[in-house]
């Protein structure tokens, strides 16, 4: 059994392509590499080379393989399917031209749901009808990546969205088939959404096929719900502390993982405002020697 640790362009703040504060491409592949990882997620489509041959060299260069890539769209907003759609297929089509396996759908933070992240019983409720159209587009992306490109498709419960409380989790893997929908668990938004992660993966570990691994300070948690802090600002204010020194226990996680014997990626993702960020690169040492010191194979 192998659990291979890679790390994501969202620990060096890029959230969004077009983003003028983001580090180059470049420079996130070398520093991944530098940190010690082996693999690396797409990162938002279209900050890294959607050309094959470009990144592909690139990525050869590092010693780097692709892992992931993920679809933060606004699932829960009809009036962007388009846009939703355009960034799957991009996506599936990279993920496919560089045999990268997993497909993470996340819808992204709503005007609706920012206010209450973190606060369960008071967040806005889609209603019926709604819901049952947020359910299918989320149902016909996954189709797509799952059967037009071969790939392990995942709904991955992000804060500030429609899909981050456990209820609606729950709810959305009763009515949507397995074989089309898996999920990518994210320790530490599921600790920003008031849920256990641990028990989560006692009753999902079946259906789990990847997962984020965050930590998440949970004073800083605490005064982000006290406050109704936006989520990017909780970012900037070190709400996803380094692995190790938060409310996660990572130890009973990869004991789970061991358990059932999952095999394949973990990815870091420590989200960050890439003007507050101390050092991206230093945070991505830190976070590997951590997961290493704990029993983690991790590449160097």
């Amino acid at each position: 059994m192998t659990i291979k640790i890679g790390n994501a362009p969202c620990s060096w703040g890029v959230e969004f392509a077009d983003d003028p504060r983001n580090p180059s491409w470049q420079t996130v592949l070398d520093q991944c590499r530098d940190a010690g990882y082996r693999g690396i997620e797409l990162g938002p489509v279209g900050f890294m080379p959607e050309d094959p041959a470009i990144l592909g060299a690139a990525l050869e260069e590092r010693d780097l393989e692709l892992i992931s890539g993920v679809v933060f769209r606004p699932f829960h907003d009809p009036s962007k399917w388009d846009d939703v759609k355009d960034a799957a297929v991009r996506t599936c089509e990279a993920l496919k031209a560089h045999g990268a396996r997993h497909l993470v759908l996340i819808d992204s933070i709503s005007p609706r749901r920012a206010p209450t992240a973190g606060r369960p019983s008071e967040a806005e409720k889609m209603p019926a009808s709604e819901w049952v159209d947020y359910r299918t587009r989320i149902h016909d992306i996954a189709k797509m990546g799952t059967e037009e490109y071969g790939l392990v498709t995942a709904i991955h419960p992000h804060a500030g969205g429609f899909m981050d409380f456990e209820d609606e989790i729950e709810r959305l893997l009763e009515e949507v088939d397995s074989s089309l929908l898996k999920i990518c668990l994210d320790t530490g938004h599921s600790l920003y959404a008031d849920f256990d992660p641990l028990a989560f993966m006692e009753r999902h570990m079946d259906r789990i096929s990847y997962m984020h691994f965050k930590d998440i300070d949970p004073k800083v948690r605490s005064e982000t719900v006290a406050n109704r802090t936006d989520f990017y600002e909780a970012c900037g204010n070190g709400i996803f502390c380094n692995l190790g020194k938060g409310a996660v226990d990572f130890p009973a996680v990869k004991a789970k993982l061991e358990a059932a014997g999952f095999e394949g990626w973990c990815t870091v993702e420590q989200d960050c405002d890439p003007e507050q960020a101390q050092s991206p690169l230093d945070d991505a040492r830190e976070n590997r020697s951590y997961l290493h010191s704990i029993g983690f194979e991790v590449a160097s």
